[in-house]
């Protein structure tokens, strides 16, 4: 039966905790189904967001914008503690979220209760963090500071653990969006490959989960790609030589050039284009020449096609891969940055087309509806070949006109958002790399002294959402890219330890290594050997980063070629 009562945040904060207790798959989705089945459908969206550790869809644009200075603050503001106080409190709990609930128990302030003060609810917890996303331009950081230090006020321990959490991106109790997909499902009555596909096609797992309660299977059914709300894109696995692709497919493989840029998905309707990032970030301003290749040259009224933007420098030839970053970052000076550096597009998907979905085509099909479409120069480089020897030499092709390898797909595949399968396969010249977090950076030594120069680099645990640190990194990067982070790194900073500085899980790394080796320095047990940075990967989100699983792989992986004591 429904209860019509507002459910009060406590009792999703209570959820949260359980679940970092449990192990168990099943009695995870059990515990979440049985709790979705008591929210009203108001309340659904925003509390199935909160507990996988999000406030807004992945494609929203609204972002907190919190420093970890004004966390302080109010903390302080509202217990009286000392930054050293702090510290050993952090020390102890290992997490930010976690520090707030034991500071609160024990040295928070008599706070005068008002009669009329009523529990907080989870769409009252939701209202004041979209207000705090509001709170722009001058006095913002004041009136940031004022809400939350309203909302905290009235927070229990418990709470105030999981608001500051869902502030700044921590999430360890292991329950993610492919389990909360399955509990959706047991809650409503409807098919878990439903709700997974509808998830996939409008990236908001909230408004699934609000759908499923109102509508049922047929509702869930009726959920189909929508323009300007972008659809999560198809991942590719990694493979070490372009014969691996072809035995894996059969003997025959589409083979794509794999340049060194950032991947874009772009939706037009009529006049009006919107461009977004691989995180589902809208990058239209940044790249007005790319709205106006898809405006003059895209027959189609309507349609969702995928491709990457490259720099390019005088030549003609690729920039690297930071150069193209650095137009993505840029919100000012467009006029400028377009002149100092040029973009080129490559197109290689279309999804959709004057209202028709073609994800379920197969890769051969869809790559002949977007031959209709645009101009052939647009088209990425493509061979179909069943010899190894030819795509050998596409690959090396690619590699001497600077891009960074090749793709094989298979011909028969439907387009599957969301997932990193094996029907494409990406094969690199690349040595082994991870995508890792920087969790925490010191300021370096010499002429790097006012910089932060030394990162602590981690992966994810899967199982338990945690982050664990698998070594240092202070190569790879040049000075501008250094002044960069460090100024990145002091917006997001959380908490200072003499030169080292924490800072949320925001920012993530490509990092090149020689092997993986067991150490019992770090808490992940392992460690990374000659680890340098080889790119910064703002297109990637904290969630895409790598994980500990992946580490163990490669780790055991390497035994294959050497000997195991």
């Amino acid at each position: 039966m429904v209860n019509h009562l507002p459910i009060r945040f406590q009792e999703l904060c209570m959820l949260c905790e359980e679940l970092s207790k449990i192990s168990s798959r099943i009695s995870k989705i059990d515990l979440v189904a049985s709790f979705l089945n008591r929210l009203n459908s108001d309340e659904i969206a925003p509390a199935v967001r909160m507990i996988i550790g999000d406030v807004f869809p992945a494609w929203d644009q609204r972002e907190f914008e919190v420093s970890g200075t004004t966390l302080f603050k109010v903390l302080q503001n509202l217990t009286g503690i000392s930054p050293s106080e702090y510290l050993d409190f952090f020390n102890r709990t290992g997490d930010v979220g976690s520090s707030f609930k034991a500071i609160f128990e024990v040295k928070r302030k008599p706070v005068q209760k008002l009669l009329f003060e009523k529990p907080l609810t989870i769409l009252e917890v939701y209202r004041i963090l979209e207000e705090i996303t509001k709170a722009t331009g001058v006095g913002s950081r004041k009136r940031k500071e004022r809400l939350l230090e309203s909302l905290l006020s009235r927070a229990s321990p418990l709470e105030s653990k999981y608001i500051v959490k869902l502030i700044i991106g921590e999430r360890r109790h292991g329950f993610g969006e492919g389990l909360m997909e399955e509990a959706i499902a047991k809650a409503f009555n409807v098919p878990s490959i439903f709700i997974r596909k509808a998830n996939m096609l409008i990236s908001d797992i909230g408004y699934v989960a609000k759908r499923a309660k109102l509508s049922g299977v047929s509702g869930i059914r009726d959920i189909g790609i929508v323009v300007f709300h972008p659809i999560k894109p198809m991942l590719a696995e990694d493979v070490k030589r372009v014969g691996d692709a072809l035995l894996e497919f059969g003997g025959v493989a589409a083979f794509e050039i794999k340049p060194d840029g950032a991947r874009v998905q772009i939706h037009k309707k009529n006049d009006r284009v919107e461009i977004y990032s691989r995180r589902l970030t809208n990058v239209t301003k940044s790249l007005p020449e790319i709205l106006e290749i898809i405006r003059n040259n895209v027959s189609a009224r309507e349609v969702i096609v995928e491709g990457e933007v490259i720099a390019v420098g005088t030549d003609g030839k690729p920039l690297p891969f930071q150069y193209v970053m650095r137009r993505f970052r840029r919100v000012k000076g467009i006029e400028e940055a377009m002149i100092e550096i040029p973009v080129k597009l490559y197109l290689f998907d279309v999804l959709y087309v004057d209202g028709s979905s073609l994800i379920d085509m197969s890769y051969l099909e869809r790559r002949k509806t977007l031959e209709n479409i645009i101009p052939k120069s647009m088209l990425i480089d493509q061979i179909v070949t069943r010899d190894v020897e030819v795509a050998r030499q596409f690959f090396k092709s690619a590699i001497e006109n600077g891009h960074e390898g090749v793709v094989a797909k298979d011909l028969n595949a439907p387009y599957t958002p969301g997932i990193r399968g094996r029907k494409w396969l990406k094969i690199k010249a690349t040595p082994e790399t991870l995508d890792l977090i920087i969790v925490a950076a010191e300021y370096g030594y010499g002429y790097r002294y006012k910089w932060l120069s030394d990162y602590y680099l981690a992966a994810r645990d899967e199982e338990t959402g945690e982050l664990l640190v698998i070594g240092k990194c202070f190569t790879g990067l040049s000075d501008e890219e250094i002044k960069w982070m460090t100024e990145q790194l002091e917006k997001i900073a959380i908490m200072r330890r003499g030169r080292t500085v924490i800072v949320q899980p925001k920012i993530v790394v490509e990092v090149a290594f020689s092997e993986i080796q067991k150490s019992p320095h770090y808490e992940s047990g392992f460690a990374l050997r000659f680890a340098r940075i080889t790119r910064i990967r703002t297109d990637k989100s904290p969630e895409e980063a790598d994980t500990i699983q992946r580490v163990k792989q490669i780790f055991e992986e390497q035994f294959k070629r050497k000997s195991k004591k």
